[in-house]
This record gives structure tokens, C-alpha cells and sequence, in this order.
């Protein structure tokens, strides 16, 4: 089944799909599996350790597949920040065109490289104010994550049966639907509530392809939808990961009102977050997983993955949706 909307054709891709960035897994091999079944995958810009080596895997990756496929990066200013300009310069030179980003208003700095560069901008929002705001500034599309996303669904809670609707209502340029989303249904709830496609983080990690231990894999099928922790709330910088024995710990440090990040800062660094994802030893640190987890019940390449949702999705449309309308 073929669905085309504005942004598969925006991309040139055949399925409403993106593969979100994911650091330490959005790697050549997940990317180019994605792109290879027609969706949009994703590199992970700050994965690699420098701009020179961000190129080389867009090389990688540009060996394994002769379609579409972007670099994410995120900014987050910090005191070690990462030169973001000279990644936003080597994703430029390597020839890509498609971006994804998200972080802080400083975002704005990279988008003028990529524009001058000639490249589609996805940028990534938690709420219809910044969705406006991004929208304002000239990015091509918005991916709007819901609360129930991994990694940090913002401060208003707002889950994606509100918020995505919520944002196509004011949002003129396409939208992707974020967080949540892992087979036919969520994707054709996307389409429904004005989305023009839907990106996936979670369900890809969960996927031969994606480069993470089997006994991480083996943890997203094991936890259920309550499967994850929300961490960080009091910093107003919220973190969904998924629950393990270490986000339990770290959970419970946390619901001290007088806790400080350094209480934690060694069970959430993203040096053991790594080792966790290379060794499969969960005590290592923590892992970043969605609500989505409820629906990951097995381990499937990422064509079989993609192949499924399509046809799931083709079923819903075709035969019980139009059964229901016929049934009037």
C-alpha cells in the first residue's frame, strides 16, 4: 500500500515513516535499513565524536542505500558544548539535504547554515506555541512529540490525542506525529488527527538492524505501556526512560523534594547509558524508551517492521473504517 501526503512527497520517500534521532543509535546500518524500506531514516549527528567522522558515516551509510535518508542534531548549549556549526557545515558538505533538529532557541544558529545549504528542516517540538514559533523562523516541517515519548516530552504533559490535532489545527507546513506510534494503528490515528506522517524511536529499537544489545531489545519487549519512568521533573527538564533497576533507583532518589542532579549524575551519565546499550548489563545506567513499549512484542527486521505497519494500516483504512462508514 502506497500513502502519499505532503511530506513523503516533501522527502521524495515512499511511506509516511521517519526514523527519529537517536544518540548511539541512530547509526548508517539503522538509517539505511529505514530508508532501504521506504521510509526516512535518520543519522545521529552527535553520535560521532567529531564532524570528520559524522561525514564518514554519512558515507556509510550513503554505501548502503541509494534513498533519502537525514542527520539529526540537537542543541543543547552546555559549558563542553560540541561545535555545532562545523556539524551543521559537515552535513552540508557531505551533500545531504534532509535535517532533523531540536533543542533550545540557539537551534536557530544551525538552521541558517542549513538553509543556506539548501536543506529540508524537520525540527522537533513539544508544544503548538513552539511548533508557531519554529514555524515562523522557516522550518519545512514540525515533528511534534506527545508526552507519552521517549527522551524529553517537555514541562505541559500533553499527550498526542490532544497535542497533535492541537497543532495541525495552527501549523500550516506538514507534520509528523511523535511519540507513542509503533504499528498500523498509530499511524493511520496520526494520519486521522492531521499529521502527515509519523516518526518512531522506541519501535526502532526494537529491531534486528538497531545497534543495541539483545538483552536491551529483550527489556523493551518485557516492559508493558507503565513500563517507563519520567526523571528529572524537578529540574524542569523532563526524561522519560524506561524502567529497569537503575531507573528505579534513580526514581526514588528523586522523589526527595531536596535532590540534587548530582545524586543521580552517575547512574544517568550517557557514558553508562552507552555501555548499557554495548553490553546488554542494564546495572550500567539507564535507557530511553516510550509508552510505545506496551505495543513492542517482538524483534523484527526493519523491513518486516515497516511491511507490517503498511499492510496494518491498509487493513484499518480499506476494510474496518470503510466497513463502518458503509454500515450507515
Amino acid at each position: 500500500m502506497t500513502i502519499e501526503t505532503r511530506l513523503t512527497r516533501m522527502l521524495e520517500i515512499e511511506r509516511p515513516i521517519v526514523q527519529g534521532g537517536m544518540q548511539s543509535v541512530g547509526v548508517a546500518e539503522l538509517a539505511a535499513a529505514v530508508s532501504n524500506a521506504g521510509g526516512l531514516g535518520i543519522i545521529t549527528g552527535l553520535t560521532q565524536p567529531s564532524p570528520q567522522a559524522l561525514q564518514a558515516e554519512i558515507e556509510r551509510c550513503r554505501a548502503m542505500t541509494d534513498k533519502p535518508f537525514g542527520v539529526n542534531l540537537t542543541v543543547f548549549p552546555t559549558m563542553r558544548s560540541p561545535d555545532y556549526g562545523a556539524y551543521a557545515r559537515a552535513i552540508v558538505d557531505s551533500g545531504v539535504r534532509i535535517v532533523e533538529t531540536a533543542g533550545t532557541s540557539a537551534v536557530a544558529e544551525v538552521w541558517e547554515i542549513f538553509k543556506a545549504g539548501g536543506c529540508r528542516i524537520i525540527h522537533k517540538c513539544t508544544s503548538v506555541r513552539h511548533s508557531l514559533s519554529a514555524e515562523r523562523k522557516g522550518v519545512d516541517a514540525i515533528s511534534i512529540d506527545g508526552f507519552e515519548c521517549a527522551g524529553h516530552p517537555g514541562e505541559d504533559d500533553i499527550p498526542g490525542l490532544v497535542l497533535i490535532p492541537a497543532a495541525a489545527d495552527q501549523v500550516k507546513i506538514p507534520l509528523v506525529a511523535s511519540g507513542g506510534i509503533g504499528d498500523g494503528r498509530g499511524l493511520v490515528a496520526a494520519l486521522s488527527l492531521g499529521a502527515e506522517g509519523a516518526n518512531m524511536g522506541t519501535r526502532f529499537c526494537a529491531t534486528k538492524e538497531a545497534p543495541i544489545h539483545d538483552n536491551v531489545k529483550a527489556k523493551y519487549v518485557e516492559n508493558d505501556e507503565r513500563g517507563t519512568h519520567l526523571i528529572f521533573r524537578q529540574f524542569r527538564n523532563t526524561a522519560r526512560v524506561g524502567k529497569s533497576e537503575v531507573s528505579d533507583r534513580v526514581a526514588e532518589i528523586l522523589k526527595n523534594p531536596d535532590a540534587e542532579f548530582g545524586d543521580v549524575a552517575e547512574l544517568v551519565s550517557g557514558v553508562k547509558g552507552k555501555e548499557l546499550l554495548d553490553s546488554g548489563d542494564l546495572s550500567q545506567g539507564v535507557f530511553w524508551a516510550s509508552m510505545v513499549q506496551g505495543l513492542i512484542h517482538d524483534i523484527p527486521s526493519v523491513q518486516e517492521l515497516m511491511d507490517r505497519i503498511m499492510e496494518e494500516a491498509e487493513t484499518i483504512i480499506h476494510e474496518r473504517l470503510a466497513g463502518m462508514a458503509g454500515a450507515n
